[in-house]
């Protein structure tokens, strides 16, 4: 299964909940770090594959991608029967199981991803590039997030996962984001509501992301 392709660097909070995606399917992939310090992103042959310049983008023998959410669902279909079958819900997920899962992934991508991407923009890599952190956006983008959080702390009392009893593509999309808040010490969002933080224990210990983990970590720095 050599034939897919990943570019982008894995500390990227999309490339990385690819890389997971493909790490519970059991997917070998070929990653291809893009430089985007030196404007690889920016580059003709690279805006081929992703033409807004942003990464990741996602190559295998049947299509050219780059939409982190849309690539994961992509892996789901096409590798059904290898390594997690759950993800968009059992045995593949019919209409209902589909559609609780899709319903939560939307949730990540409309509700959850907006204010955590600002925080952890400000938390963890504005430092990382030297930038000023604005505290009014920390503080704003703090409030809209735990608003989200409350939802899911009732959503969590009442199932394990978001979109039911397993662990589906709507909980690992929400692994890149929350783990940069909690290494910027910023988890007490999560750990004050008890049904989140159980959530997050059980989902960010999952092997998948722990080696996905270790693949940035053992990055050279950007």
């Amino acid at each position: 299964m050599g034939s897919v392709t990943v570019y982008g660097p894995p500390i990227s909070t999309a490339v990385s909940r690819v890389l997971a995606c493909l790490q519970e399917k059991d997917v070998d992939f070929k990653l291809v770090n893009v430089d985007m310090a030196k404007g690889q992103h920016k580059s003709p042959d690279y805006l081929k594959l992703q033409p807004f310049g942003q990464v990741p983008a996602f190559q295998d023998e049947h299509a050219t991608l780059f939409e982190s959410r849309a690539i994961c669902r992509y892996i789901c279909d096409k590798y059904a029967n290898r390594g997690n079958q759950s993800l968009l819900g059992r045995n593949g997920g019919g209409p209902a199981e589909r559609a609780q899962v899709e319903q939560w992934l939307e949730a990540e991508s409309q509700s959850f991803n907006p204010p955590s991407s600002v925080l952890v923009f400000q938390l963890a890599f504005a430092p990382r590039m030297g930038l000023p952190q604005d505290p009014a956006a920390i503080e704003l983008n703090q409030a809209k997030l735990a608003r989200v959080l409350d939802v899911y702390e009732r959503r969590l009392g009442e199932s394990r996962f978001l979109a039911g009893d397993e662990f589906s593509l709507a909980d690992l999309a929400h692994l890149p984001n929350a783990h940069h808040i909690f290494a910027a010490r910023k988890d007490d969002m999560f750990a004050s509501r008890k049904n989140v933080a159980r959530w997050w224990e059980e989902i960010s210990t999952r092997p998948s992301w722990k080696k996905v983990v270790d693949l940035y970590s053992a990055a050279p720095p950007a």
